[in-house]
């Protein structure tokens, strides 16, 4: 059983120490310290393995993305594989890294992902399937959500939209996430967040230019990332409709990576 003793260990191993240099240079005495605070501060990542932590926490580095739960960029979650029969570390992103990553493309005029109120719907338009919408000018806070809307224009124009009901969401949810379907993780904690991240990765992936940045989070997302460069997604039957992801998704990759070029920098062994 892995314990905060057990991470601190791993960390502050002379190997990890030099392989961390080699890849951050001068941001790894920061990187260091806010791995370790968040390992401090969550009971059930201490019960992790170590280096499933390091690796999602360097994913979320080289993305350019904080990793602080407060901030809702990036997250490394437990996750109980149970097909390795151990307790790891998941590296998921959160609907505002998509918008951070798209707007660093510089392709981006607009980009909003947001909740729907019920009436809000006036008209959809059954060859196009663009729908008109009317927000609510009073109580809106009050009034149910059902469902929400990501929305994206580019500097050359085009622009796309993306609505899904809340009971499609649910079914996406409870589908293409284990744990959901136990009762328990982001999705049952804040179905909110992952609702919005899910109809906007869903939209970027369909029909937005995809930078390598871009391509580089939807691979990684909901991930758990390997010193061998191993990733397994929560579900391995990823969506059909996400054909973009699904194209990335489950090849093998470079664990840490220059989001600019491939990386070729050696996987951290500490056997």
């Amino acid at each position: 059983m892995n314990t905060l003793a057990t991470f601190n260990s791993t960390i502050t191993n002379e190997r990890t120490q030099n392989y961390l240099k080699q890849v951050l240079g001068e941001k790894r005495a920061s990187f260091v310290n806010n791995i370790t605070s968040l390992v401090s501060n969550n009971a059930m990542l201490q019960d992790c393995d170590p280096l499933t932590i390091l690796y999602a926490g360097l994913k979320a580095t080289a993305l350019d993305l904080p990793l602080d739960n407060n901030l809702g960029f990036a997250y490394v979650l437990p996750y109980n594989d149970s097909k390795a029969g151990k307790k790891v570390g998941q590296f998921q992103l959160g609907y505002k890294a998509f918008i951070q990553l798209a707007m660093r493309s510089g392709q981006f005029k607009t980009i909003n992902v947001r909740e729907v109120k019920e009436g809000e719907i006036v008209s959809e338009d059954f060859v196009s399937g663009e729908i008109q919408f009317r927000m609510l000018t009073e109580n809106r806070e009050e009034v149910k959500t059902i469902g929400y809307i990501a929305y994206f224009r580019l500097i050359n124009g085009f622009e796309k939209m993306l609505y899904m009901c809340n009971e499609k969401l649910e079914k996406h949810g409870k589908k293409f996430s284990q744990t959901y379907k136990k009762g328990y993780g982001l999705w049952k904690d804040d179905f909110d967040s992952m609702a919005r991240k899910t109809v906007l990765k869903l939209l970027l992936s369909r029909y937005a230019p995809l930078s390598v940045e871009m391509q580089t989070a939807i691979k990684s997302d909901q991930a758990i990332i390997s010193e061998k460069g191993e990733v397994y997604v929560d579900n391995q039957n990823y969506s059909d409709t996400n054909q973009k992801a699904a194209e990335i998704i489950g090849k093998a990759f470079e664990d840490i990576e220059d989001v600019k070029e491939e990386s070729k920098e050696p996987a951290l062994n500490l056997e």
